[in-house]
């Protein structure tokens, strides 16, 4: 396995070359509206006022509140640059120039009191659950997301003092873990895995400069976190351990740190960091995901944050909407390091499903939790989730189109353009003309500045069976493989209009988790007893969930039998209403009222305190 450098593979286009439309666009602009103007205006918001010298001079309650800085610098940048936002760019320089004089000579720009900062060894204590070696401390975590945000601000709107101020932050810390002999894994829980997850922000100031040292520094942290036993992150990555097996399995930190190590295999072309990445992703995707995507846990003995054991199911399990950010941001840099299709499908189903699922549309309020089974519940002021989601939904527009050399590529479908610059084409502009993800025609309008012969490449959902290319109505001989990247190459004048066509049907998900208890009987004989024998079901169309309300309007889980005829029969795509966003879908039972199911995300109306259920449970087998 190889990976490539930062200067060959894919491009992604800044967010200002993007605009999605569709409930993504929706969502982008009610995040901007909401969230990303109210939350954070200047340094008098409570966010930022963690940050004056009279909060910080005596906090030592150690807890997280202070990445909302750092996350809603990248939100709020990366949207008041893609709209053109004035109101949003002076709040996001105002918060940034007010962060930059906190700064100390140091270049400690945290929340904690001079005796709690990561520049200390703190008293240890006994192991609690959640692996926290010493007082409860999340100082790295914090200065990982205000190197991001600095970075993202200065990406935008170009000022050297917030790059002066991330590369700082990034000194102290090659200061503090290589001459002051501190080992990062006693700075945060999960065996440090919320301290570990510096190398992200490393290497992004190592792309920012091209300096060596940040290089140094994230390989420096990558090895101490593997020379952690009840951490071991590269060793238990290449020996196949499922994501639950790494220490503690939490979620979103294990999916950070994996999102670092993509990018130090892209930097290094170090096939090890590739192959250990690829490992726990594939641990994930088959063994970790809801239908709709999300990273989820809660099943049994583990925290409802933490990756259930393998082998584990339960309609009603938790998916934390900041391991959402996390998984789309891994599938990102995986995207980046190969091409590969799976990646950006992931990306696309987790948007369209669990990310926009624990989004409100008013922009303002998140779920903390969501359930593939559950009520809907929004969270509270101070959540991570809250600037999770807002940072997620921030990542989608340079995630949708991509460059490879002469080629350009589509990865998330939905309403909406990108204008790129095309070595051959010069401006060129792409447009989707479409409704998907509720129909499954999407038309590429094709708009070189000039006729050049280039390639788009169409991905190919693995759902997409019997999908069709063609251009300007007439079909086209590519390789049209779910999955995969249709390749269209020819030379492209204004106005060409590249189509795909998707099949779209209901499809059935069955999900059997069956337990069985075995033992020798006293003439040495075998005794087999099955003691547990669940069964479920599950409903997609095309790239969306769907789930239904409470049933019989009071009712949260039900047992069904299927009918035995054939599915078309039974199962139902309803027409589509007068401004309704995308069709319902009928299940005719035969001995009951018909079900009806919705797009998940809306299933139940968008409120605090709406049911949703996607898995019905199946009479034993």
């Amino acid at each position: 396995m190889t990976a490539t450098t930062p200067d060959e593979g894919l491009q992604l286009p800044s967010p200002a070359q993007v605009t999605l439309g569709g409930v993504l666009g929706a969502a982008l602009d009610a995040n901007r509206a909401g969230r990303l103007h109210h939350f954070i205006v200047d340094e008098h918001s409570p966010a930022i006022a963690l940050f004056a010298p009279q909060h910080v001079d005596h906090n030592e309650e150690g807890d997280w509140y202070g990445e909302h800085a750092g996350k809603w610098l990248v939100a709020a940048a990366r949207a008041a640059a893609r709209d053109g936002d004035a109101g949003l760019q002076a709040n996001v320089r105002r918060v940034a120039d007010y962060l930059v004089s906190r700064q100390q000579p140091d270049g400690y720009l945290g929340n904690y009191a001079p005796a709690r900062r990561f520049m200390h060894p703190q008293p240890p204590k006994p192991l609690t659950w959640d692996g926290a070696p010493a007082l409860r401390t999340w100082d790295i975590w914090t200065h990982s997301y205000l190197i991001l945000g600095l970075l993202e601000v200065h990406r935008h709107f170009p000022d050297a003092a917030y790059l002066e101020a991330a590369r700082r932050i990034g000194d102290l810390c090659w200061r503090v873990l290589t001459e002051g002999g501190i080992d990062i894994t006693t700075l945060g829980n999960h065996h440090g895995m919320s301290a570990t997850v510096l190398m992200d922000p490393a290497m992004e100031l190592y792309f920012a400069t091209g300096e060596a040292r940040y290089l140094q520094l994230a390989e420096h942290v990558l090895a101490q976190a593997d020379a952690h036993a009840p951490l071991a992150l590269l060793t238990r990555a290449l020996a196949g351990a499922d994501a639950a097996e790494i220490a503690t399995g939490k979620a979103y930190q294990l999916a950070w740190n994996l999102v670092g190590l993509a990018k130090l295999a892209r930097a290094t072309g170090e096939a090890r960091y590739h192959e250990a990445v690829d490992r726990v992703w594939q641990s994930i995707r088959e063994r970790h995901l809801t239908l709709g995507g999300g990273p989820w846990g809660g099943v049994a003995h583990r925290s409802r944050e933490v990756f259930n054991a393998p082998g584990s199911f339960s309609p009603n399990a938790y998916v934390e909407t900041c391991s959402l950010l996390a998984w789309i941001q891994l599938n990102r840099e995986l995207l980046r390091l190969t091409g590969e299709a799976r990646y950006a499908e992931e990306i696309e189903r987790t948007a369209y499903n669990d990310l926009l699922g624990a989004h409100a549309p008013n922009g303002e309020d998140w779920c903390y939790y969501s359930f593939p089974n559950g009520r809907r519940v929004h969270t509270t002021y101070w959540r991570c989730c809250k600037s999770s989601g807002a940072m997620a939904l921030e990542e989608l527009p340079s995630i949708a189109y991509a460059q490879a050399g002469n080629a350009v590529a589509i990865n998330v479908y939905g309403p909406g353009e990108a204008r790129l610059v095309h070595p051959r084409a010069g401006a060129l502009r792409l447009r989707q003309h479409t409704t998907y993800p509720f129909d499954g025609t999407v038309s590429l309008q094709v708009e070189p500045e000039h006729d050049a012969s280039f390639e788009v490449r169409l991905r190919v959902p693995s759902w997409a069976h019997g999908a069709t290319v063609s251009v300007n109505g007439e079909a086209v001989d590519a390789d049209v493989v779910p999955g995969t990247f249709a390749r269209v190459t020819r030379r492209w004048s204004a106005g060409d209009l590249l189509t795909i066509v998707f099949p779209l049907r209901p499809v059935l998900h069955h999900h059997a988790l069956r337990n069985v208890q075995e033992s020798r009987a006293p003439d040495g004989g075998d005794v087999r007893q099955q003691v547990l024998d669940l069964r479920y079901v599950g409903l997609t169309r095309g790239p969306l969930v769907y789930a239904t309300e409470l049933i019989d309007g009071f009712k949260t889980e039900e047992t069904i039998r299927l009918p035995e005829g054939p599915q078309d029969d039974w199962l139902q795509v309803l027409p589509v209403s007068d401004g309704e966003e995308g069709a319902g879908i009928a299940m005719q039972l035969g001995y009951r009222a018909p079900l009806l199911f919705w797009p998940y995300y809306r299933a139940g109306g968008r409120v605090d305190g709406a049911w949703r259920l996607t898995w019905l449970s199946l009479p034993p087998a």
